[in-house]
Formats: C-alpha cells, structure tokens, sequence
C-alpha cells in the first residue's frame, strides 16, 4: 500500500528513513518497504539500499577496528577533504584514514535544501564569529562553518559557484604553476560536471560525477529580478558560470546542487559509495588536538574521540581540510606559523612560518534591502534563486559585486528591529566578493581547547564600504523597477537614504557570506604557507586542501572553487 502525502512531506519521510539506515536503526528489508510505501521507486530504493546499508556496516566495523597507522590521514570531510579521501580511497589502495569532528549528514536540516538556515548557529556548525569591530559598529559578526559531514557543504546554500576566470589566472600567477590557471581548472570542472541547463561544450561538462542544474520551477520574483537587472543595463545570461563569469559579469538564475528535492553535499558524490570498501574510515566527533612531528617530518595526528585521546600514524601525508579557521588553529597548535604569536601564547615553535593564519578574507552579504510583497509567494529551491556579477568601478578587471535575490525577509539584527521588518517580505542581498579588507585567525592559548581571536576585518577599507553603498544603491533601483513592482508593496528599507546615513546603514548591515578563507594561502612569497602542489613550506609529509589556500577569495560562493582544490590535490598525490 502507498502512503498519499504531499512532496514535502514525502521528501522528509524519504530524508528520516536514510538516516534511519545509516545508523542501523532498520534493516534493509525494512528500509526498502517503508520506502516505497513512502513514493521512491523500487530501482531508487534499492539503490539507496545497497549504498547506504554497505557503508554503514563497513564504517562500523572500522571504526571499532582504527588502526595505529594509515596510509594517508584527511583531517575535514568539507568541500576538499572529501574530494581528497573518496579519490584516494577509491583510485588506489591506500589506506585512508577522515577525520570528521561533527557528525552525520543524514539529517532532515541538512538534505532538505529549505531547512538550510537552521544549521546555523545547531550543533551543525562551530558557532565562530569576528571580534567586534568599529569598522561595523563595534558588532561582532558570525562566521559560520559547517561541523558535520560534509563541512560547508552541507549546511551551506547549495550555489555552484565557479568563480571568474581571473581568479584561477591569479592563482597561477601567485604560485608559478599554470595547472591553477583558468584553461587548465575549465577541464576539471568539465570532467567533474554532470551540468544539467542550456548545453555548452566549450564550458561545461555533462556525465561527470557532480548533478548541477540551474533552479527550477522558481519562484516568479527570481525571473522578474533579473528582468530588473536588464533594466539598469546588467546583461541577463542562460547560465550563471558559462560566458558570464570570463567577462564583465551579468545575471542569471542560480546554479545548484539540488537533486530530485533534496541537497547533494560532496560526500553524496565523493564518499558514500566509497565507504563500503575496507580501505577507508570515516570517523566522527574526532577533535583534533595537534600534528605530530619528527623534527620537520609529520608523523600522525593526535585527536580526542568520546573524551579519549588517539595518536594514530600517517604512512605517508596528511591533509588538512579543516577549513580556514580551524587549518591555522592545527598548525599553530603543533608548532607551525608565525613564531612570535606562538611564544606569546606559550606554544613551542617547530617551524616559523609567519604566514598561517593572516590573510583572512569573507564575502560581505549585506543585510540588507527588503520589500514587503504585494502577495506573499512560498520560498522555492534554496530560497535563493537569481543572483548578478557586476563591478563596482568600471576600472576593475573583475566582478566585485555579487547580491542575491532572497525570498524572505533578511535583515541584521540592527536593522530588523529598527525598520520593523515584516515576514511577508522578500530581500535583495548586497554582496563584495572582491574586498580589500584582511584579517587573521590567532590563539588565546596551548591548549587545543582554547578559543581562536578572529579578526574579520570586514569594512576596514574605506574602498569596500564605497563599494558596499555603491552596491546597496544598485540593488534598490533594481528593486523598485518596473520588472519587480508587481511583487513590491512597499519598500521597507533602507529607503533613499544618503552620504553618512547610507554608509551607517551599511555598517549595520554588514554580514558575510560564510565564506571564509586565504589563512593559508598558496604562492611564492614569505607570507606563503603552501606551494603551488599544496605542500607545507618547511614541512614534510603534510598538505592543505581547503579554501584556506587561496591567495586570494574566489568571485562568488567558494564550495565549488574549493572541490577544485581537492581536486588538484587528489591529481598530486594520485599522480
């Protein structure tokens, strides 16, 4: 018999039993009835069966069974360290070994790309934020960073953002190895792409192993924004990482990694099928406390699991994944960054390395420019669903500007009160995804539980806050065009505001796009961390794979730029 419930309904139903068999709560067979009882087709239930049920058993038995020594250790399962474990584990027989300090990613909050926003600030996420900062007016910014299996990429917005082709011609330019330039990057993301929108050979691929597909049914405002956006001269695109992001930028609707209603986070295409095979483990709520090292040499790692401490040897490298504040944190707890800071804070230095931790940068997503609809309209896709790319100062030889079109109401904690801000709203995000400001990631002490000092450094360039007014001005022309009056009863904020009013406002609008990274950027001068192959200056046997590497933040959202990352590190330790 099958049960009638609406899709939603059906798709959380589907979301409960998948974590149900993961974690063994039900049997196969059970499994499979329930689930076409619940409206999945047979052949799709099967499929789930047998890929989840295998990797259940194998993850447990080898997680009671951890071995002293692993080939390689990946310490994140995030948009690179998933990338790095499921190609080692499934293109050679080396042992592999994950480390993940969050737990699983069968949860209704991350597989339902709705519920995304409740991940922020649960247990899903490490709860860091900024110092305060008179640059935003004394607030202290959040910066969320995903602690579960798949990192950001499965408690993000699920955009597939490439990044613009000057990017990754930098990238190549900072380290001296043209297998980071635009040419060379476009054939990975080809041979990665199962690209689902307007056909484009040149550019994207079809058959790879990553489902991405332009929104869907959208909600009607997302196509009336970029109708608006044509109106004061931003070019409209079929795709928004196709010609738009090798020139001066435009709009378009969204790319995501959606499927059949559901998130795809990178775990889903590099980890579960691999999980079944002996040669790798994954193991969760393992905290890392530091690296081990023979004289300049990486050993193993030392992490706490259940409140127990584990030294476990690398054979031949460990990769940090860990993300941009947690990478800098490891390294400077083991000994490796700038020697000065680590004595201050009573860390014994191995290796002096003054670039770890500096170099911080974060997209600004402003919150933000609201209107209140004329007739309220339900959230479609990620509730995220048209973005543009566009400069700030024609000068600029790339986008520095990314807002996105939010079918909610999306206000800071400042503005929210102060303007009223009504539920019945729907918000265009001012972005900078090319800023000027850096900060830094520091210790507060030796110990692996002592907190990190995060310097944002948001808005400390008088240039990012012209470009931020610049931007807010654009997003309400936009706004109140002709294209969106339709949808717009009124607007609610910030209105015509001017000069310091406007510039205030944006300091009190200031947040970021959860995309940190830089901390450990690759190139060739002293502040370097890593070389062009990703391998740690002065140390041997260890690399970093994760946004972290950057030397400079990518053009729009970061997952997809940094499975490029894992990717090229993948190619380097596969050869």
């Amino acid at each position: 018999m099958k049960i009638d419930m609406n899709p939603l309904e059906q798709g959380d139903r589907l979301m409960t039993l998948q974590s149900a068999l993961v974690h063994g709560r039900i049997g196969r067979r059970d499994f499979l009835r329930m689930a076409v009882a619940g409206g999945a087709a047979l052949a799709t239930a099967q499929a789930w069966a047998e890929e989840l049920g295998d990797a259940a058993i194998t993850q447990r038995y080898n997680a009671r069974k951890l071995a002293g020594a692993y080939d390689y250790i990946v310490v994140g399962s995030g948009s690179g360290g998933a990338v790095v474990a499921g190609r080692l584990a499934a293109e050679t027989s080396a042992s592999v070994l994950v480390l993940e300090a969050g737990g699983t990613d069968q949860l209704d909050a991350v597989l339902n790309p709705l519920m995304w926003p409740t991940n922020i600030r649960s247990e899903r996420d490490w709860g860091y934020s900024a110092t305060p900062s008179a640059s935003v007016n004394g607030r202290s910014l959040i910066l969320p960073m995903g602690k579960v299996i798949g990192g950001g990429s499965s408690i993000n917005v699920m955009i597939w953002a490439r990044g613009h082709k000057n990017d990754f011609d930098f990238w190549a330019s900072e380290t001296g190895d043209d297998a980071w330039n635009y040419r060379n990057v476009l054939e990975i993301y080809k041979r990665i792409e199962d690209w689902q929108g307007v056909q484009d050979t040149s550019r994207r691929g079809v058959g790879g192993r990553l489902f991405v597909t332009d929104v869907r049914d959208p909600n009607p405002i997302a196509p009336a924004f970029l109708q608006g956006c044509q109106s004061v001269g931003i070019p409209v695109f079929a795709d928004m990482n196709g010609e738009m992001m090798e020139g001066q930028g435009g709009a378009a609707l969204a790319n995501v990694r959606i499927k059949d209603g559901m998130r795809r986070n990178l775990p889903s295409d590099y980890l579960w099928e691999v999980l079944k095979k002996p040669n790798i483990t994954l193991l969760t709520g393992a905290v890392m406390h530091r690296l081990e090292l023979s004289g300049s040499t990486v050993t193993g790692v030392t992490f706490e699991k259940d409140g127990e401490l584990h030294t476990v040897q690398a054979n031949r490298r460990v990769v940090l994944s860990a993300g941009a504040i947690n990478t800098p944190k490891i390294l400077m707890q083991s000994g490796i960054g700038p020697a000065a800071h680590l004595k201050e804070v009573g860390v014994k230095v191995v290796h002096d390395l003054p670039g770890v931790g500096q170099n911080f940068q974060d997209h600004i997503l402003a919150a933000g420019c609201v209107w209140e609809y004329e007739t309220v309209l339900p959230p479609k896709n990620s509730a995220a669903e048209a973005t543009f790319f566009w400069k700030s100062d024609s000068s600029l030889d790339t986008p520095d500007l990314q807002p996105f079109q939010i079918e909610v109401p999306y206000a800071s904690e400042v503005h929210g009160p102060a303007f009223s801000v009504p539920n019945n709203s729907w918000s265009i995000a001012p972005g900078l995804v090319r800023p000027k400001s850096r900060g830094q990631v520091r210790l507060t002490g030796a110990d692996p539980s002592a907190p990190v000092v995060i310097d944002g450094g948001f808005l400390k360039e008088e240039a990012d806050l012209k470009a931020l007014v610049h931007c807010i001005d654009l997003c309400r022309e936009i706004g109140n065009s002709e294209a969106l009056r339709d949808f717009a009863k009124r607007e609610v904020m910030p209105g015509p505001l001017k000069g310091d009013a406007l510039k205030d406002f944006a300091r009190n609008a200031a947040g970021t796009y959860f995309h940190e990274s830089c901390t450990c950027k690759m190139g060739r001068d002293s502040m370097s961390v890593v070389d062009g192959s990703l391998s740690v200056y002065g140390i041997d046997r260890l690399s970093i794979a994760d946004a972290s590497v950057m030397p400079r933040v990518s053009t729009g959202n970061t997952m997809a730029s940094t499975v490029i990352i894992g990717e090229r590190m993948a190619d380097i330790l596969i050869g």
